[in-house]
């Protein structure tokens, strides 16, 4: 049964789109965005999401963040904590960057 919280790639890329309802926040390491990363991502390795936690409550005021990690269970993790703190506007990216490759882009590098 798939999380509350999180989102098909698919369903990620139809609603980025759709326009300017939705921004995508990777949550990977550097190294890890330098070596594939979706366009137009947002990176916010997972451990600055604290220290950047005021930016993404305003963000999700007027978009909904979609977090994506290498395999879904960092985002996963951002996005619970981040509801914890009171965003709601938030869903991780089922399976990763690395679904998203296998499912939405295959132009996107697997590692």
């Amino acid at each position: 049964m798939a999380n509350a919280f999180e989102i098909s790639p698919q369903d990620a890329q139809a609603k980025l789109n759709a326009g300017d309802q939705a921004v995508l926040i990777d949550v990977r390491e550097p190294v890890e965005f330098a070596i594939a990363r979706v366009a137009g991502a947002q990176l916010v390795p997972m451990q600055s999401v604290p220290a950047e936690l005021q930016r993404l409550e305003a963000l999700a005021d007027e978009h909904e963040l979609l977090v994506m990690c290498h395999h879904g269970v960092r985002s996963l993790q951002v996005v619970d904590w981040l509801r914890a703190q009171g965003v709601q506007n938030c869903y991780s990216v089922a399976g990763g960057i690395e679904r998203w490759s296998c499912e939405v882009d295959a132009s996107v590098p697997r590692y």
